[in-house]
């Protein structure tokens, strides 16, 4: 039996197999936070050129400096244009040319989109199709067409995982490809597919995987029946096969199910190709995976991490008036902690980017140079642009590259020059940046899916208030890393800022109040321990197995249509001490009320702390301004003695902070504005990598706009 239709079985009877995959751990081999200097580099694709530009785009990507660039993903077209006929030779010459020029190469492999002969003997693998853009809701962020059953070829990564066709073929085309380039010496990695998600269409062969996941995984219908509450409307089974598809599904319980069989599907797509690759890798080259920038619910990022060897992140973020650390350093706090070392930015803005030209932002002079070393501070090893040169054909030709459409340097080039050349001299200092955060902010993908499945909100939600809480610790110039919820190493943090923990099982509840009781002090919203893990309301009094630690019980909530003033104002907010959208009654056990609801008809507590054993809780029974989230933070860090020095800085002026392997201190600050920002220096002795120039403790420091500041403490 062959490899592909082991893990065809494999697939179909998944419970929880991503498990075993999880105890794979660090593989050997490339080790992300002992690199010698900094990547920093392009994707690059002379196969879209409508000319031969190979030797002359070598040329510029020397003179401009740059060590990497990543090439063959999305080209299964071009490495196989017939059934079984692989053509190499195109891609020999890239690999062959940059290897000749000293530059390293990652390799993809090409599964994200099927060629057409593909499509045509097997028209059944393709499952969606996209509708038209919607329109801009903000005019800085490019909006993208939905994504609808049944599948039409075009769009990318159109295909159902689980067809035994698109696997025998993908399997085959990747063999032959690292089989064939596996010693060539360019190649420093590989990348896996491609911001790969699920599909999450009903096909047959899903169908059949997700009611063998059932059997295996419950045993018996009964089990189901009562977890999920099928009684209701009369919907219980009999036998597993009468279990209904997914379409049309409503009870919360099976869409949480299903929600987690596809991540698990992706989990062991991306691990089987790892699989494939790891027989046949290089003990110096590492796999990789490109995650699409955020915290995503409808995949298992830490899963997908711990069978690669590093994680990349694809993070894009807006610019020009609208530029600042936030969406940079959002996806990097997530990349950075799926392993816990140093990751790769795979891809992110060089020009204006969008899938038309609606939203054509290119960055001020300065920005350019400001994001790469924002992307250094967050503790990426390199940093790599989509893509070199800009397209004149198909759905991305306003996502532009380095070169414009003209091909020509620019001033893009000329600031992507000056970056590697600092960077040449400066890397191997800021490589493998080292954080030790004492806060974290806990994921729950399940409570992100529960809540969406029982909104209470058409504007707020888990992801929104999860924003809000990074987005104060972003004002207070605080740094966290992300754990997902269950993590049995909490104690390594003196915070945690816990976004409402809506399904969740009993032991991930229990697990935060022994956090508590040992000393760790927690900041947690509203409707957090109402489910389990099934997203099935518990029959204790709310909120369940975290009472002991919240100190309060309660059996009433209410929706807010208006902001509802807080009495006392202990944070001194002013007009931002309300309540809104929603708000539990709570009964305080042992709770300390810090702030109720000042109504007439209630003034139930808004906002308590509980000291429980030697830690406290926090909890925000409604949702909090952005302004007093931010003030709630401050006050639990202060608390907790994780304050850092520089919470005083000018609002334009953001810091990040880190150890590099020689041990030194390193301190980057930005200058997030159009004005210049003054501010004093407040660490050791240090030199600024920059310029060379000394900055002592206590110093006046002024920084341009759109300016950087990185200091090596002596």
């Amino acid at each position: 039996m062959t490899s592909l239709f082991r893990f065809v079985i494999a697939l179909s009877v998944l419970a929880g197999s991503a498990a075993g995959a999880d105890q794979a751990g660090q593989r050997q081999g490339f080790a992300p936070d002992k690199m010698e200097t900094i990547l920093y580099g392009v994707a690059y694709y002379p196969e879209y050129m409508p000319e031969d530009r190979l030797e002359k785009d070598v040329a510029l990507m020397q003179k401009a400096g740059i060590n990497v660039v990543r090439v063959g993903e999305s080209t299964w077209s071009s490495w196989e244009p017939r059934d079984g006929d692989f053509q190499f030779a195109w891609m020999e010459r890239v690999l062959d040319r940059m290897e000749g020029a000293g530059m390293h190469v990652i390799l993809g492999t090409p599964t994200y989109s099927i060629p057409t002969w593909l499509y045509k003997e097997h028209p059944e693998i393709l499952v969606t199709h996209n509708g038209a853009a919607p329109a801009l809701s903000d005019p800085y962020s490019p909006a993208y067409p939905s994504s609808s059953p049944p599948g039409y070829y075009g769009p990318r990564q159109n295909y159902d995982f689980l067809n035994p066709y698109f696997l025998e073929k993908a399997e085959r085309v990747i063999r032959k490809i690292v089989a064939h380039f596996k010693d060539h010496p360019a190649v420093i990695g590989y990348q896996i597919d491609n911001e790969t998600a699920p599909t999450g269409v009903p096909t047959p062969y899903a169908n059949a995987a997700f009611l063998a996941r059932l059997r295996r995984k419950y045993e018996t219908p009964d089990l189901v029946n009562r977890i999920w509450g099928l009684a209701y409307w009369g919907q219980l089974i009999d036998r597993w096969e009468d279990l209904p598809s997914r379409d049309g599904i409503l009870n919360p319980g099976y869409k949480l199910e299903w929600e987690n069989f596809q991540h698990d599907i992706v989990t062991e797509y991306l691990g089987w190709q790892a699989k494939i690759v790891n027989e046949y890798k290089r003990p110096d080259q590492f796999i990789t995976q490109d995650f699409s920038g955020s915290a995503h619910a409808n995949i298992d990022q830490w899963a997908i991490a711990r069978q690669l060897d590093v994680a990349g992140t694809n993070p894009y973020f807006q610019t020009q008036k609208r530029l600042n650390g936030r969406g940079i350093w959002f996806s990097g706090d997530i990349a950075r902690s799926l392993k816990r070392t140093n990751y790769l930015v795979t891809e992110t803005n060089a020009q204006s980017i969008g899938w038309d030209s609606r939203s054509q932002f290119p960055p001020y002079p300065g920005q350019f140079r400001q994001a790469v070393y924002a992307h250094l501070a967050a503790g990426a090893n390199m940093v790599e642009y989509w893509h070199w040169s800009s397209l004149h054909y198909g759905q991305e030709t306003y996502w532009k590259g380095i070169l414009s459409h003209d091909l020509g340097p620019n001033r893009i080039y000329a600031e992507m020059a000056s970056v590697a050349g600092e960077l040449k001299r400066i890397g191997p200092r800021l490589v493998n940046l080292e954080k030790q955060n004492k806060l974290a902010i806990l994921f729950s993908a399940d409570s992100a899916n529960a809540i969406s499945y029982m909104p209470f909100s058409d504007r707020v939600n888990y992801q929104t208030i999860l924003s809000q809480m990074w987005n104060a610790l972003y004002d207070l110039n605080l740094e966290a890393d992300f754990v997902q919820a269950g993590d049995a190493s909490l104690s390594r943090y003196r915070v945690l800022l816990v976004p409402p923990l809506y399904s969740a099982s009993d032991q991930v509840l229990q697990q935060i109040c022994e956090y508590v009781k040992s000393g760790g002090h927690v900041v947690m919203a509203f409707k957090s321990g109402f489910t389990d893990e099934h997203s099935t309301v518990r029959h204790e009094m709310a909120p369940g197995p975290l009472r002991p630690a919240t100190g309060f019980h309660y059996q009433e909530f209410t929706s807010l249509v208006e902001a509802i003033h807080l009495t006392p104002d202990p944070f001194k907010v002013g007009g931002d001490n309300t309540a809104s959208v929603w708000a539990e009654f709570l009964a305080p056990d042992t709770a300390e009320v810090i702030a109720s609801l000042d109504d007439a008809n209630w003034r139930f507590p808004a906002i308590t702390r509980n000291r429980y054993g030697d830690g406290t809780l926090t909890y925000e029974a409604t949702v909090v301004t952005d302004a007093l989230q931010r003030e709630i933070i401050r006050d639990v860090v202060r608390r907790a003695g994780v304050a850092g020095k520089d919470e005083d800085l000018p609002a334009a002026v953001r810091v990040r902070h880190g150890r590099n392997p020689q041990g030194r201190p390193l301190h980057y600050y930005f200058n997030f504005s159009e004005a210049e920002q003054g501010f004093r220096y407040p660490y050791a002795p240090a030199t600024d990598l920059l310029t060379g120039r000394p900055v002592e403790t206590g110093a006046s420091v002024m920084l341009r706009p759109w300016d950087v500041l990185v200091t090596a403490e002596r």
